[in-house]
């Protein structure tokens, strides 16, 4: 007799017992019931868990990792891969090692920020239409998911504020994700990845940023590369330029078609102030601009959407 089948038959005995109760004189029959109604509901919880381990000992544990059932042969449509680092990923490396070697530090970006960081730092009007909500997401806290890497800018000018005072040019790239509040098709993404530059010394130019810009598209695309560059507008930076690449050939270019690779110009006085910077004698350039279209462009990549659709198909030809 199994221990489920003895407790079955100490609650049969103990069912028989109570039909004395009616043998008993009344006076005895309350404290004669209130046992043996504690004695059935102990029973019947011995019985309740002997049946569960009675099931779960059948019971094989299930690995939801798997593909399949561990103890059966794994069909030939599955098969066991070394993964890879996302694309975006290996090239933001490539990018900002461009960098550090002439002689940027990098600091890394962030996820969410504050509308200080975000527009007040960077001079932006209390009436810009990017501090509305139909161009930049907001949390329900009032935080921002930054709309561009330029919100770390602030950060960066009073991190480093202090290799001025040693005769040092302030000299940081600062890679990260950003988003926008915007339709998504081949060319736009509401998720992506930029890079912002900030240099600031004593007799810095805007020739020294172009040169800066023109050897960092050299080295990524290994190659030489005419540029060119337009009026632009941005409120932290005074002239604001937009900076230009002439297609490579290899890329499938034509001489004289251009693309517009990133925003740039020299940092605007108000934005050295509120970092504590002194616009009288110390000056600064800033430039920002996506990863995806440098990686599309390397690649021939018709869609960004590819870089966060999750398709393994796309993702292996990196391997």
């Amino acid at each position: 007799m199994n221990e489920l089948e003895k407790l079955k038959l100490d609650l049969k005995n103990l069912n028989e017992e109570a039909a004395k109760i009616r043998e008993l004189e009344r006076e005895k029959r309350a404290e004669f019931g209130r046992k043996l109604n504690l004695q059935k509901q102990e029973i019947l919880a011995q019985i309740a868990a002997a049946e569960r381990r009675a099931i779960n000992k059948d019971v094989v544990p299930i690995d939801i990792t798997a593909p399949c059932n561990v103890n059966e042969k794994l069909p030939e449509y599955y098969s066991v891969e070394q993964g890879s680092r996302h694309p975006l990923m290996t090239e933001l490396d490539r990018v900002t090692e461009i960098y550090q070697m002439m002689g940027f530090d990098v600091l890394e970006s962030r996820q969410l920020d504050d509308e200080y960081h975000m527009f007040d730092s960077l001079n932006f009007a209390k009436e810009h239409p990017a501090r509305d909500g139909y161009d930049t997401f907001r949390t329900e806290e009032g935080l921002i998911p930054p709309a561009h890497t330029s919100s770390m800018q602030n950060r960066a000018l009073k991190k480093y504020k202090s290799r001025l005072d040693e005769g040092k040019p302030i000299a940081v790239v600062i890679p990260g994700r950003v988003y926008r509040n915007e339709d998504v098709d081949a060319t736009h993404e509401h998720t992506f990845y930029q890079c912002e530059g900030v240099y600031v010394s004593t007799d810095c130019t805007m020739s020294q940023m172009l040169g800066i810009l023109r050897e960092f598209f050299e080295k990524y695309y290994e190659q030489k590369l005419n540029i060119r560059t337009q009026p632009g507008y941005f409120p932290f930076t005074e002239p604001s330029l937009e900076f230009m690449i002439e297609k490579p050939f290899a890329l499938g270019g034509k001489k004289g078609e251009f693309l517009e690779m990133l925003g740039c110009g020299m940092i605007h006085p108000n934005v050295l102030k509120v970092a504590g910077i002194n616009p009288e004698k110390y000056h600064g350039f800033a430039w920002g601009g996506g990863i995806d279209r440098l990686v599309m462009l390397k690649y021939r990549l018709p869609d960004v959407r590819y870089f966060e659709s999750g398709n393994l198909q796309f993702l292996r030809e990196f391997k």
